[in-house]
């Protein structure tokens, strides 16, 4: 049984190869950007952050399983896609991308208590079969320290590790001593929820058990 990780984030890589998968990573082509406003136009309304998240992974683990079923006819396992987005005050955070940005969001969450939503789509994939999919979304709260100085921010965003991350920080890096509680699956927080997983995976027909070292 083989998996396929619709993504390049070193985070969803770790985090799968930590279970004990390795799988094949294949980077979606999806404009995320456009794939929102193209639904929010549509709709008139502005996605809720749950409704964001599944939207993207669905997104992604559809390019990547249709490219599979047309460049390897023979895969025979499980595409898997995520997303995530912090919401803090009811605002949502998505990645800071500069030293600026990440600098006014860590200023923010400090002392503060915030939601990580990821959006998960997992597609069970083989020959002669018809593609199936299952989907859900995780959510994990997470609770800064509120003695955050302005030296610890600027050396945190110095490093440039929050800049390209959901949030602009992570709990399985440098920025895990910031971090006092987390609420929720932990693996949530560092990009997918490996119970929400093995839960999709399972309503697929297909046991987690069989995807360890598998590629």
């Amino acid at each position: 049984m083989r998996v396929c990780l619709a993504s390049t984030s070193p985070a969803r890589l770790m985090l799968l190869r930590q279970a004990g998968i390795e799988p094949l990573t294949l980077a979606p082509d999806v404009d995320e950007d456009e794939v929102i406003r193209a639904v929010e136009a549509s709709e008139a309304r502005t996605l809720a952050p749950d409704e964001h998240v599944l939207l993207l992974a669905r997104r992604k683990a559809a390019d990547v399983a249709a490219r599979l079923v047309l460049e390897d006819p023979t895969f025979d396992g499980l595409v898997i896609g995520g997303d995530s987005m912090f919401e803090l005050d009811g605002e949502i955070l998505g990645k800071p991308h500069t030293p600026e940005n990440a600098t006014a969001r860590w200023n923010a969450m400090r002392g503060k208590t915030g939601v990580l939503h990821s959006g998960h789509s997992v597609f069970r994939l083989g020959p002669g079969r018809e593609p199936s999919e299952a989907h859900a979304v995780a959510y994990a709260s997470v609770t800064f320290a509120d003695d955050i100085d302005d030296a610890e921010i600027a050396a945190y965003v110095a490093t440039g590790e929050p800049l390209h991350v959901a949030g602009a920080f992570t709990i399985d890096s440098l920025g895990a001593p910031f971090i006092v509680r987390i609420e929720g699956d932990p693996s949530t927080v560092v990009g997918m929820s490996l119970p929400t997983l093995r839960r999709l995976a399972r309503e697929l027909g297909v046991e987690w058990t069989s995807l360890w070292r598998a590629l």
